[in-house]
């Protein structure tokens, strides 16, 4: 066997090594990467669900990347479908989720935090729920460790708003 080919298996395990760890290290941070959300489940406070063209014409939504948005769509994609005509995943189907009481599909089972919870789903509950999900609603069993950037949240509520929701599937 050549020296390039041992140097180069050697370069592909370092580099499968690497992968992983990244890849590892993004799954999970540290408290202190995602830090306390704003709000958890029991501050969230009284929702009041509005239409989604209203959510979409907000600032922070309407000026978010669809680009961006869609691309960090795909991490929810490998728990949870969009499409109404699609069961659940791992996790349950998102379509509807906006205005909708969480835990509220009867044809999933959800944990007893997600079953008892008494909030409805809005892209303040949203956003605050991906700030850092085990802590906004302990006991919950999503298996995501949040994402950190404001910037980022909010691409992808507004293509969670424009993909799960019947007033958008024609536009």
């Amino acid at each position: 066997m050549s020296y390039y080919r041992v140097g180069l298996r050697r370069l592909c395990r370092a580099l499968i090594v690497v992968a992983s760890g990244l890849f590892l290290a993004a799954c999970e941070p540290r408290a202190s990467d995602a830090g306390p959300p704003a709000l958890t489940a029991m501050t969230l406070g009284i929702q009041d669900p509005r239409p989604v063209s209203e959510y979409l014409s907000a600032p922070e939504y309407a000026n978010a990347s669809p680009e961006l948005g869609d691309r960090l769509l795909m991490l929810c994609a490998s728990c949870h479908s969009f499409d109404p005509d699609r069961g659940h995943m791992l996790g349950p189907n998102l379509y509807g989720l906006f205005g909708r009481r969480a835990g509220s599909l009867e044809d999933f089972g959800y944990t007893r935090a997600l079953s008892t919870a008494e909030f409805v789903w809005t892209p303040r509950a949203l956003d605050a729920w991906l700030t850092y999900p085990s802590q906004f609603l302990p006991g919950n069993a999503m298996a995501f460790g949040g994402i950190k950037d404001p910037d980022d949240r909010n691409a992808l509520i507004a293509s969670l708003l424009r993909r799960t929701s019947a007033a958008t599937e024609n536009n």
